[in-house]
């Protein structure tokens, strides 16, 4: 198993298929793009399906949530998710995208073995989506969003940062958005990774502001039947139920304590936190040879060494050197 020192187990592989992506939202980096990994540096098709398969048939991983940058931009995005869902335990095999492009693959994935999607998507104007993404895409979104919901990519997750005097404004006509198609909500904390590193927590709209902002319009009660266990996401019952949305409270209501994610980024590197400053690389000893057992170890000791917590709140906190687009979300 991949047990830390607390005797948290991850179970839950997040893996970046690419550092690039192609909108240029705000909090994630500047308007003219980064610096991306030369192609000769990200894991190829091949090793990222030997390492996911180190990590299910070994290692107990039974869900990989494949990630960027924007997945969708991996051209052998099909047959990585084909290849994984075939492998035995099954995972459970899901998608984090911003929804370009998934309108023409939504049916291919779901063949594949896809099993759902978690798209991102901050506002229902357009104006204002391409000032937060500097892309005009909204309506390529929207439709990526009613495709997977066709093809039976359910739930269709949407994932949502509210910024002040932005779209913090938009919560209630979003969760309305998402109640109308059957799609379940979740609202993320903007968190301290963005390339640019001007992550203020005075400008952040934190979980009880956005609950504030719910409950001004629709009754929430916390929802008691389900177990929340590891989930990230406090969920909540809108009017009595059975809708429901999530508040993702990464900052303010840390979850660390029950954490069982694992990231791989697209570059071979295990990361055994979303904020963790260090990194233990994999690729290089794949490509000098090394055999499963041996990868197998040293993805152990990785995990092993996590710590308790992100640490946002302690004064001698460092954000991480990469942003979220080349770590994975």
């Amino acid at each position: 198993m991949l047990k830390d020192s607390f005797g948290r187990v991850a179970t839950d592989l997040r893996v970046s298929l690419t550092d690039k992506c192609n909108l240029r939202c705000t909090y994630c980096m500047p308007p003219e793009g980064l610096d991306w990994l030369p192609n000769a540096q990200l894991l190829t098709a091949d090793e990222i399906v030997r390492l996911v398969t180190i990590g299910v048939e070994r290692l107990g991983i039974t869900e990989v949530r494949y990630t960027g940058g924007e997945p969708l931009l991996r051209r052998e995005l099909v047959d990585i998710v084909a290849r994984t869902a075939a492998l035995r335990p099954k995972p459970q095999v899901s998608l984090t995208t911003n929804g370009i492009g998934l309108a023409k693959l939504a049916g291919a994935l779901a063949e594949a073995g896809l099993d759902r999607v978690n798209v991102s998507l901050d506002t229902l104007d357009r104006e204002t989506f391409k000032r937060l993404a500097h892309r005009d895409r909204f309506e390529d979104v929207v439709a990526g969003l009613e495709a997977a919901d066709r093809a039976g990519l359910r739930p269709v997750k949407v994932n949502a940062v509210l910024m002040r005097g932005i779209n913090d404004h938009e919560a209630v006509p979003l969760l309305r958005f998402c109640l109308e198609r059957g799609y379940e909500l979740r609202f993320i904390e903007q968190m301290p990774l963005d390339a640019q590193h001007g992550w203020n927590r005075a400008d952040m709209v934190t979980a009880d502001e956005i609950l504030a902002l719910l409950q001004a319009e629709v009754d929430l009660c916390a929802d008691d039947l389900e177990e929340r266990g590891s989930a990230p996401a406090e969920r909540f019952l809108v009017d009595g139920g059975p809708a429901r949305v999530g508040v993702i409270g990464s900052v303010t209501r840390p979850f660390c304590g029950a954490c069982d994610r694992v990231r791989l980024t697209a570059d071979g590197q295990i990361r055994n936190c979303l904020f963790a400053r260090e990194e233990s690389d994999l690729k290089a000893a794949l490509r000098a040879g090394a055999g499963d057992e041996e990868l197998a170890e040293r993805w152990i000791a990785a995990v092993r060494g996590k710590r308790a917590g992100h640490g946002i709140d302690d004064p001698s906190f460092l954000q991480p050197s990469r942003p979220m687009s080349a770590i994975g979300g």
